[in-house]
């Protein structure tokens, strides 16, 4: 039986395969400049996590928490995973399914509100039992 992995010898007898890859060869290298700039950015965007923790966003807070982890592990999958060098199919397959676990997502947290309305809250934060008359209303988070 004949076989079909073929490779060819270059001017320097190093051979290589049909799909261009030498003898213990990486497929596609990235340049060490990319992958610290990519570094140094994930650094960044990490502070820029800590220091957006520090103020009170309301209801943005978690937007803005979401986006930027978005944008790190789409760094991280890009660059360190090699996204960017490999076949469309897998990078189709991998926009997908983080496109379905953001709808599910935020279908949870579309309804994160709902419930507020049913919570009594004591002036100290803790959450109050609510299903009882108002005077005999019972810590329930101690």
């Amino acid at each position: 039986m004949a076989n079909s992995h073929t490779s060819t010898a270059d001017a320097h007898g190093h051979t290589a395969d049909a799909h261009g890859h030498g003898d213990g060869e990486f497929a596609h290298p990235a340049p060490i400049s990319m992958l610290l700039a990519v570094f140094f950015a994930l650094l960044g965007l990490t502070f820029l996590t800590v220091f957006q923790s520090r103020f009170d966003l309301g209801d943005m807070e978690i937007v803005f928490t979401l986006a930027i982890a978005t944008v790190k592990a789409g760094l991280v999958i890009a660059f360190f995973m090699h996204l960017l060098w490999d076949k469309p199919l897998n990078a189709i397959v991998i926009l997908s399914s983080l496109i379905f676990v953001s709808l599910f997502l935020g279908f949870c947290l579309m309804d994160a509100k709902g419930y507020q309305n049913n919570l009594i809250m004591d002036p100290k934060g803790d959450i109050l039992e609510n299903s009882r008359p108002a005077a005999q209303l019972v810590k329930t988070s101690e």
